[in-house]
C-alpha cells in the first residue's frame, strides 16, 4: 500500500526505460489496484508484466470492496500475488481461500503467484517444512498441470520480514529445494523443474547476487527495494533467470 497515482507512473516509467533497452529478465509491477491503469498505460508496448496484489474468488456480485480476476484482466493484469503473508496474517486468509483465489485467477486466464512461508515460531520449531508444506497441498489441491500453467511459488519466510532477521542463501535454498520435491510429488518431476520459485524474504540489493547463485531460486519477489528504481533495477539486472514482483 505504497505510492498514488503520480508516484507509481513515475516509478513504471524509470523501470520501462531501463528493462526495454536490455530486456534480460521476466519483470511484473505489481502495483496498488487505484494504479492499475495507470502503470498500464506506460507498460502496454513493453515486455513487463502487470500484476495485481490480490483477487476475490467470485466472478461478480455483492462482494463491496473486493475486486474479480475478470476485472483484473480486464485492467490488464497478466498475473496476481496469492496468499501473500500480510494477507494470510492481518486478513485471516485461510488455504482454502487462497485455493479458491488460484482456481478464479486461473479461469481468467491470470498468472497466480502463490506465497507460502513459515513464521518465527514455526521456523525455531522446526516446522517450516510441515507449513510450507501444508500451504502447498491445499493451495494445489485437486488441479492438474496442465491447469496450473505458468504457477509461480514464491517462498517468503515470514520471520525475515521486518525482524532484523535474514535468512541466508544456503537456508533459502533449502526450503526452494523442498518446496520443488513437493511439487515433484505433486504434480511430476516434469511440473516441478519448470516451475519458477522465487525468493521473497526481505530482499536486498546487497544478498541478491548470493541468493540468485543457489540452484534452485529462480528469482525474486521485492518487497522495500522495489520502491526505489535504483535499487529495483539492480536486482532486475542480476541474471537472465529472475522474475521480480
Amino acid at each position: 500500500m505504497n505510492l498514488g497515482l503520480a508516484e507509481s507512473k513515475v516509478l513504471a516509467e524509470k523501470i520501462k526505460s531501463s528493462v526495454a533497452k536490455d530486456v534480460r529478465s521476466d519483470v511484473a509491477l505489481f502495483v496498488p489496484f487505484t494504479a492499475l491503469s495507470a502503470a498500464r498505460d506506460v507498460l502496454s508496448s513493453t515486455p513487463i508484466w502487470l500484476g495485481a496484489q490480490n483477487v476475490f474468488w467470485e466472478k461478480s456480485g455483492a462482494f463491496t470492496g473486493e475486486i474479480s480476476a475478470p476485472q483484473l484482466k480486464d485492467a490488464g493484469c497478466r498475473a496476481v500475488l496469492l496468499g501473500h503473508s500480510e494477507r494470510r496474517r492481518i486478513f485471516g486468509e485461510t488455504d482454502a481461500d487462497v485455493r479458491k483465489k488460484i482456481a478464479a485467477a486461473l479461469d481468467a486466464a491470470l498468472i497466480p503467484v502463490l506465497c507460502v512461508g513459515e513464521t518465527l515460531e514455526d521456523h525455531q520449531a522446526r516446522r517450516a517444512g510441515e507449513v510450507v508444506g501444508g500451504q502447498l497441498d491445499a493451495a494445489l489441491s485437486g488441479l492438474s498441470q496442465s491447469e496450473l500453467g505458468a504457477l509461480v511459488i514464491a517462498y517468503e519466510p515470514v520471520w525475515a520480514i521486518g525482524t532484523g532477521k535474514t535468512a541466508s542463501p544456503g537456508e533459502a535454498q533449502d526450503m526452494h529445494g523442498f518446496i520443488r520435491g513437493r511439487l515433484a510429488a505433486l504434480l511430476g518431476h516434469d511440473f516441478s523443474q519448470k516451475t519458477r520459485i522465487i525468493y521473497g524474504g526481505s530482499v536486498k540489493t546487497g544478498a541478491i547476487d548470493a541468493l540468485m547463485a543457489e540452484p534452485d531460486i529462480d528469482g525474486a519477489l521485492v518487497g522495500g527495494e522495489s520502491l526505489k528504481a535504483e535499487s529495483f533495477l539492480r536486482i532486475i539486472n542480476f541474471a537472465r533467470k529472475v522474475i521480480h514482483a
